[in-house]
């Protein structure tokens, strides 16, 4: 009866150990099939966009250069952190503190700057939209370069920051032996959630709901001016299409953030500790990390260019000379 039960240990020679994770087996399999399955997609989604905008001249524009920095750090997501995570559902934390502690480190970086590029994003269709004539003088190639670059750097000192007590002291946190949890207390995690998530979420909500007002307001001169010239019902209905797609993109990239990142948040809200154990893969980290399978799905599915570029690069098209300089716009 003891070897049975010490079977069950992560270090059986150590009273202090913990258990190892057990699941049945049909579960187990679904969660692993689940879970890698989203892993992939991740990869190959992002990694599809990375291609495409290094690859295609056309496509090296301010705007694609920020869907690239959100691009890798997506891909990161789906090719570092969602294996590790498959990995340790069934097994114990084998690889020490400062390996457990480096990884949320790490976790925290990726996040902070798959965030912080969304935020890049929303500001420069905000500029495009609402002051199209004076873009392409506040909005250059330099600059997007710039604000990628201290996109990352200020993720890299926040994160450190905030996890510095970790970093002092690794495995701080955990209860036993062969567990990785990272426990966040409430100021700091009231810091982060204000960081991360209210302000990010505000700055998306405000412009593009500035950015929806414009687009409505443009639909309603244009059905004015088509009014105007004709009474055909046609132009109403391209307009309000223009009204209802507009309505969508803004709804579909609002909602998807949301849902995605407040169950994540709830502890923190509720004033509670945050606490996150890569074992036992909870829900709420997989769900913060499936944002980022849908990322370029809303940034970059909506472009007819991305369809172009999966064809030409499914088809080893890209192989060929003076495919650079292809037409995908």
């Amino acid at each position: 009866m003891e070897t049975q039960e010490g079977a069950e240990l992560c270090f059986p020679q150590l009273n202090s150990s913990c258990k190892k994770p057990t699941h049945p087996h049909t579960e187990a399999m679904l969660i692993y099939v689940l879970l890698s399955s989203i892993s992939l997609i991740t990869v190959a989604l992002n990694l599809l966009v990375i291609i495409s905008i290094s690859h295609f001249r056309q496509l090296h524009t301010p705007t694609n250069l920020l869907i690239l920095s959100l691009a890798v750090s997506d891909l990161l997501v789906g090719l570092l952190l969602m294996p590790v995570e498959i990995i340790y559902i069934e097994s114990c934390w084998f690889l020490g503190d400062i390996v457990c502690t480096l990884y949320y480190v790490v976790d925290y970086i990726i996040t902070s700057a798959s965030v912080a590029n969304m935020v890049l994003i929303s500001v420069d269709r905000y500029i495009a939209i609402c002051d199209p004539l004076h873009y392409f003088t506040k909005v250059t190639k330099r600059r997007a370069q710039t604000c990628v670059c201290l996109c990352w750097i200020c993720s890299v000192f926040y994160r450190v920051f905030l996890l510095h007590d970790h970093l002092e002291k690794p495995g701080r946190s955990k209860s036993c032996f062969g567990e990785c949890v990272v426990v966040i207390n409430y100021i700091s995690g009231v810091v982060d959630v204000v960081f991360t998530f209210f302000i990010p979420v505000t700055v998306i909500i405000v412009l593009y709901m500035r950015v929806f007002v414009v687009a409505v307001s443009q639909a309603r001169a244009m059905r004015s001016h088509i009014a105007a010239l004709t009474a055909h019902r046609s132009g109403t209905v391209t307009v309000k299409k223009q009204e209802m797609k507009a309505a969508r993109t803004l709804g579909i990239v609002i909602v998807v953030f949301l849902v995605c990142f407040c169950p994540y948040y709830y502890p923190t809200l509720a004033g509670e500790d945050t606490s996150i154990d890569a074992s036992s893969a909870a829900f709420e980290i997989w769900l913060a990390h499936f944002n980022s399978c849908l990322n370029p799905v809303i940034y970059a599915f909506f472009y007819p260019w991305f369809r172009k570029s999966i064809k030409l690069i499914l088809t080893l098209q890209i192989l060929k000379p003076g495919s650079r300089d292809a037409k995908i716009l």
